[in-house]
């Protein structure tokens, strides 16, 4: 399965009348589906290029020039159905307002869950501020009312640059585990609340890995509505053929042992601040006001990948 997930590529035709988003987004509803969607493409785009599933798991859908790959349920990949849960407990969250962070977890080690190899991120706001679409990480900031037409080439360009991203990963290990925590926003999420297919999980941001961590600005979209944010963080041996200004975040490999972006306060402030926030969190555990509701999935995923 490791060479099926370097040869899985993003196809182009021609443009299609058929679109993966709303042609158009002028309300919270239409935002909503818009960033449902988005989240379900990318994780989709991130299981497909890493080789996780066969191909009977996905359908195809057209955005502009791209064919992408969607999962959907498939009833012979139990492991499809596994993901389309966590995804279906991530809408259930967003449609609340609750959800800051879904976090997807690879690692190896049943019982060294913290060690990581790769860690996908998608953070959330809810706004009515007016849209911005920003991609620091190609040094580019590309800023916009609330265009649909302008949300939705933001949209493309974070699919397109997390499918580049993708291919120029290296293979994973054969046996792999997957899993996902969930942060939420603790001001207005009830302590008993857990989306379907979830439970409570352990609120813990330390995930090592076992060569240096790279973070990996993959970008931002938000519709007036809501924003998404992504960013992957796995070792900087992995990627060292990517070409690093596409993604690097402020061109530094530095990160805090966790690697997870989960302050509250936004995080385009000041990184160096923030390393250091991480660091202080690391060494003041008695902060519980730091601590934050935390769900994982009831099971974690092994994928048949042989």
């Amino acid at each position: 399965m490791m060479s099926t997930q370097l040869c899985r590529s993003i196809r182009t035709q021609k443009a299609s009348k058929g679109t993966v988003f709303p042609s158009q987004i002028t309300n919270e509803h239409e935002s909503l589906v818009m960033v449902k969607k988005l989240f379900a493409t990318s994780i989709s785009c991130i299981t497909y290029l890493r080789g996780l599933f066969p191909e009977s798991s996905y359908g195809e859908r057209h955005l502009d020039d791209l064919s992408l790959k969607i999962l959907r349920e498939d009833k012979k990949c139990p492991g499809s159905l596994h993901i389309i849960k966590w995804i279906q407990g991530c809408f259930h969250a967003l449609e609340k307002k609750y959800l800051h962070m879904a976090v997807l977890i690879i690692y190896t080690n049943p019982k060294e869950p913290e060690n990581v190899t790769e860690i996908y991120q998608f953070k959330f706001k809810y706004t009515k501020e007016g849209a911005t679409m920003d991609f620091d990480s190609s040094n580019t900031s590309f800023e916009s009312g609330t265009s649909s037409e302008d949300i939705k080439k933001a949209s493309v360009l974070l699919i397109r640059k997390l499918y580049i991203l993708m291919q120029n990963l290296g293979p994973l290990p054969n046996d792999v585990i997957l899993t996902m925590k969930l942060h939420y926003y603790k001001e207005v999420t009830p302590h008993d609340y857990q989306p379907p297919g979830f439970k409570e999980g352990v609120d813990s941001h330390f995930l090592l890995f076992a060569g240096d961590p790279i973070n990996l600005q993959v970008g931002l979209v938000s519709t007036g509505f809501h924003s998404m944010k992504v960013k992957v963080t796995t070792e900087a041996s992995r990627v060292a053929d990517l070409e690093n200004n596409l993604f690097l975040e402020n061109s530094t490999t530095e990160i805090a042992h966790q690697g997870l972006d989960c302050d509250e306060e936004e995080e385009e402030s000041n990184n160096q601040m923030q390393r250091m926030n991480f660091v202080c969190s690391q060494q003041s555990s008695e902060s519980s006001r730091k601590k934050r509701k935390v769900s994982e999935p009831v099971k974690s995923f092994i994928p048949n990948r042989k």
